[in-house]
């Protein structure tokens, strides 16, 4: 899992951000400890922590004292509809801009798609 073209401590976040999309974490269930992810990644617990971290500033994770971390109620919502943002600023903008250049019509580009989406 670990990728070297960014941050160890963003790719845990995103694995649990994952994790809590499809369902493996439902709201309100126990996150590993970073000791855990530190262990099963072969890195530092801090590293792992970090990563924790940003979950909890944004919301997504809440601790329990003397518990662990939980996921927060409502955070597959907000995951969603982050990514949804993310995906529509990162990809249909940048695609709809380039089809428009290269005289791609809109009902073309929903045709492109559609063809697409139907392929094995």
């Amino acid at each position: 899992m670990i990728d070297d073209g960014k941050p160890i401590f963003q790719q845990i976040a995103e694995q649990i951000e994952n994790d809590i999309i499809s369902g493996a974490l439902p709201e309100e269930s126990q996150v590993p400890s970073t000791n855990e992810f530190a262990a099963f990644h072969r890195i530092n617990p801090a590293t792992a922590g970090k990563g924790v971290a940003l979950l909890v500033d944004d919301g997504i994770l809440y601790k329990k004292r003397g518990i662990g971390m939980f996921v927060a109620s409502g955070a597959r919502e907000r995951l969603l509809s982050r990514r949804r943002d993310s995906f529509h600023a990162d990809f249909v903008l940048p695609l709809i801009a380039e089809a428009r250049k290269i005289g791609i019509s809109p009902a073309q580009l929903v045709q492109l798609i559609a063809t697409e989406g139907e392929a094995p």
